[in-house]
């Protein structure tokens, strides 16, 4: 028989504890968000290996004014990954072994945790199951961490029922009260959290009807979003105000929010006749039943400061979204 490597080990480890932990008490899982903890040996972190798992993990976010990667990341050898480090958040064990393999642990020695272990019988199989798996691998630890900082932002929100614009407008927002009203009028509502200094983390909601099928099709949320921006986010001085910057194209995928088609923009916002500018990140609803989009963002002015978990926050508010 062949001789089990190290890594195959690892992974009985994480099933057998697995199997056995809902009779225990887990540990709170330490490791901060979009951290990644990757448990492979020094030689293949270094080598082609380690360059596939980088083009994943290490792939700059969509929509931030310079590159921050998906993730941080420390790695570790086998005999290395100890008690110490056991109880990480977010854990990716990859190596060579007997059989190739892609398996998904939650919770196996600390809670929330996520532990995803590769396994390829040689390097092409492992490169090819890494490959096969990219999005999968991305989405896991994205979403287990939105879950993570939904718990701990929202554990004091304001109540929806009284701010004025959800009541009118028949949705809600899950808003921390971290965050302090900037204007909540029935037809939007913005509030923000005051960073250090100057910088700050905005959030805003309105709606607006459908009119065409390029509406319902994603295809003028530019347009809406600069109107919007023209008619209530002035700037400093006379005709200046909040819209998208004009240099780039921002991204749009179709998703789905609150059990309805909606359109995921990022992009960068700027100030028109004015210096200032920073991420955005919206989500545009499809609410064909009342006939309207409803369109909730969340946005960050933060300059020469890194902005990822700023704006992976606000994504977890504006995934609290319930429309009536």
């Amino acid at each position: 028989m062949k001789k089990i490597s190290l890594v195959l080990v690892i992974t009985a480890l994480f099933i057998s504890c697995g199997s056995g932990e809902s009779k225990k008490t887990l540990k709170e899982a330490n490791g901060r968000i979009n951290h990644l903890l990757v448990v492979m040996k020094n030689s293949e972190w270094q080598g082609q290996l380690g360059d596939e798992l980088r083009k994943i993990i290490a792939e700059p976010v969509l929509g931030l004014p310079q590159p921050e990667s998906q993730f941080e990341v420390t790695q570790v050898p086998p005999d290395s990954f100890s008690s110490m480090f056991r109880a990480t958040r977010n854990v990716l064990n990859v190596g060579i072994g007997e059989e190739t393999s892609f398996s998904v642990s939650s919770n196996v020695y600390a809670a929330p945790q996520q532990i995803i272990t590769i396994i390829g019988e040689n390097k092409e199989a492992l490169i090819a199951e890494i490959q096969k798996n990219s999005e999968k691998i991305v989405k896991i630890y994205k979403d287990a961490d939105i879950i993570s900082v939904q718990k701990n932002i929202l554990k004091n929100f304001w109540d929806p029922t009284q701010i004025e614009t959800f009541t009118k407008q028949g949705f809600s927002l899950k808003i921390p009260k971290k965050y302090r009203k900037v204007e909540d009028n029935g037809e939007f509502v913005w509030y923000r959290y005051h960073l250090n200094g100057d910088n700050s983390m905005e959030l805003m909601a309105y709606t607006v009807p459908i009119t065409s099928k390029d509406d319902e099709n994603g295809n003028n949320i530019v347009a809406i979003r600069n109107a919007f921006g023209k008619k209530n986010i002035p700037g400093q001085i006379d005709d200046s105000y909040m819209m998208t910057e004009e240099a780039y194209s921002p991204h749009i995928f179709e998703v789905e929010v609150d059990g309805k088609k909606a359109f995921e923009t990022r992009g960068k916002w700027e100030v028109k006749n004015v210096y200032m500018a920073g991420p955005f990140l919206s989500y545009t609803v499809v609410d064909k039943p009342n006939n309207r989009l409803v369109v909730v963002e969340g946005l960050t002015f933060a300059p020469s400061i890194n902005k990822r978990d700023y704006m992976f926050e606000l994504e977890g508010i504006l995934k609290t979204l319930k429309i009536n």
